[in-house]
């Protein structure tokens, strides 16, 4: 997508600017959708890619990963892309929508999740589209 800085600013809260563009990080445990078990589909806030589906939802026990959206998946149309993350003193996966660029969280390795991948992922960053019954 191409959009400015300025676009980006009057698109999305300040919060979500900071998370989703400048690659921040919301506060554990503060996020809409850390405790939401509903059938759906997780959109970028940004763009509104669908990115995960609320199947892959589950909730992690890693210390340091407890307090913000747990998924053990991304959605099967290409819809993240990782990239090598060395900030902070440490190697991480970061995770970032394949449409828009925004950052959405990293990637963990977590033997709580299903299939042992942890995409540890900011509320802020989630627009969601409950299931139609």
């Amino acid at each position: 997508m191409d959009k400015s800085d300025k676009d980006w600013r009057e698109e999305l809260t300040a919060e979500q600017y900071h998370v989703l563009r400048e690659k921040g990080t919301e506060a554990p445990g503060t996020g809409e959708y850390t405790d939401k078990f509903d059938d759906g589909m997780y959109h970028c806030a940004a763009c509104g890619q669908a990115l995960f589906a609320s199947d892959s939802k589950y909730e992690s026990t890693v210390p340091g990963l407890i307090g913000w959206p747990a998924f053990s998946e991304a959605a099967d149309n290409g819809a993240v892309k990782l990239r090598d993350d060395d900030s902070m003193g440490m190697h991480r996966q970061e995770v970032v929508c394949s449409k828009c660029d925004s950052h959405l969280g990293h990637l963990f390795p977590d033997d709580s999740s299903p299939n042992g991948q942890h995409y540890c992922i900011n509320s802020v960053c989630l627009k969601f589209d409950p299931k139609k019954d």
